[in-house]
């Protein structure tokens, strides 16, 4: 099975690589009670990130998603990075492609499926929902040095 590697540390930072993108495959999550996604990886641990979570995949022409899933307290954004498919958020579904991006709140009960001919790569950004307050706009919270 393939593994993340790190690329540098620092005391504020952390670098790592997935490698390809048509190397995710070589991925595997287990999910738990005999659920395994191939072609998935969190990196969160990995980043040692403190206030979210994320995910890479590939999917195959086909392939959907081996279930529909809500959350308690995390918001999702998903990245459509290549390829195309359909996205359901509850009882709507709709077309995704190359630059979409899906934002679904905690409750929103989702599910994604390839519907191309080629390979689509995904990316999920996985944070707490209403963590965001007023004075933190980038330009609320950036530090010009």
């Amino acid at each position: 099975m393939k593994e993340i590697k790190v690329l540098g540390e620092g005391a504020n930072f952390t670098a790592v690589s997935t490698g390809r993108f048509d190397e995710l495959n070589g991925f595997e999550l287990p999910m738990g009670e005999g659920v395994t996604v191939k072609g998935k990886v969190f990196t969160g641990a990995a980043l040692k990130a403190t206030g979210m979570e994320m995910s890479l995949q590939t999917m195959a022409p086909g392939q959907e998603s081996p279930f529909v899933h809500a959350h308690k307290k995390h918001e999702e954004l998903y990245m459509i990075i290549k390829g195309e498919g359909e996205f359901r958020v509850d009882d709507e579904t709709f077309a995704v492609a190359e630059g979409s991006l899906i934002r679904v709140a905690p409750a929103g009960k989702r599910w994604l499926r390839n519907t191309g001919k080629t390979d689509m790569v995904v990316m999920c950004i996985q944070y707490m929902a209403g963590s965001f307050g007023a004075d933190d706009t980038p330009a609320g919270d950036g530090v010009i040095l």
